[in-house]
């Protein structure tokens, strides 16, 4: 799927930490909430992650407790895919669906240097992450909060590693292997690469970019 890009707004006050940010709304407000810093991002899923771990802590024995986190980050890992490439690369028709597209996801790839836009604003990421544990946890009591809890330890590692790829320097043989197929994703000349943390599911789902591909294949009107 191709996202079609829409004109970015002029900044009015983008911030001194990156004045160039492309404006989403004219309430100040607004826009505040399209924003998280690192350390803001660190300080609130800290905190999170503490509060779910003691409330699933006990609650299950050791070696299942251990198991439903593992199955917890298996489902993150197919979510992330599904929801970056089904959702977020969701192209509708309708003048307002164009706008929330580029409001939840599109400006992201015409500005991807953005520090503050390269983490998921927490008005998006807790909302949904509270409204899937309440889910979770209705559906199957006490393990719920313990499957959760490596939900959301896939969520961080995901957001992280998002964040990494585009404003650190990649060390090592495995993030620089991430940070490729994700700027493959970015700046490739096809669509693909939609999983940033379990890379292999685009192979498994056909939606792999080689370097061959990102470099040769006909350029698409929108990288998505």
């Amino acid at each position: 799927m191709s996202m079609r890009r829409q004109e970015p707004r002029p900044n009015h006050g983008g911030g001194a930490e990156y004045p160039q940010r492309l404006r989403l709304f004219r309430s100040d407000l607004l826009e505040r909430l399209t924003v998280i810093s690192p350390r803001a991002f660190v300080a609130t899923w800290s905190m999170i992650l503490v509060l779910v771990t003691w409330a699933g802590w006990g609650t299950v024995a050791p070696l299942t407790w251990v198991g439903l986190v593992m199955t917890g980050l298996l489902i993150w890992s197919l979510f992330e895919y599904c929801m970056h490439r089904f959702l977020f690369h969701l192209e509708l028709q309708s003048e307002l669906g164009r706008w929330l597209g580029y409001v939840m996801h599109g400006n992201h790839h015409s500005d991807p240097n953005d520090p503050y836009r390269s983490l998921m604003p927490p008005i998006v990421s807790v909302t949904w992450s509270g409204a899937i544990w309440v889910g979770l946890a209705s559906a199957f009591g006490p393990a719920g909060t313990v499957i959760f809890l490596g939900f959301a330890i896939g969520y961080v590692a995901y957001d992280s590693i998002h964040y990494a790829c585009h404003q650190l320097p990649a060390r090592g043989p495995l993030m620089r292997a991430l940070r490729r197929h994700h700027l493959r994703h970015h700046f490739g000349r096809r669509d693909g690469n939609y999983a940033i943390t379990t890379i292999f599911w685009d192979r498994l789902f056909g939606s792999h970019i080689s370097a061959k591909a990102a470099a040769t294949a006909p350029e698409t009107p929108v990288h998505s």
